[in-house]
């Protein structure tokens, strides 16, 4: 219980963050993403619930995809397509 409790340190984000930059999102994560820009937020979860296993942790990660794609929307996402 106590390691849910910690703050997730400075360098774990960076490693976590750059990981993220390289390998990209999982299949499932790109759906759950589509379905938020289309709006089905409810669908979302249970894509998720479904792949990660229980309620929360698919809460957790509905808003994390939407935090994403918010940062995508405003222009400041690392994960931009790059323009041909």
């Amino acid at each position: 219980m106590f390691c849910l409790l910690t703050k997730t340190s400075k360098r774990t984000l960076f490693i976590r963050s750059l990981i993220r930059e390289v390998a990209g999102f999982a299949p499932y994560e790109k759906r759950i993403t589509e379905l938020l820009k289309v709006g089905k937020d409810k669908r979302a979860l249970k894509v998720a619930k479904r792949k990660l296993g229980t309620h929360k942790r698919a809460k957790r990660k509905r808003e994390e995809m939407s935090s994403v794609l918010r940062k995508m929307r405003s222009g400041g996402g690392a994960t931009t397509e790059k323009k041909k």
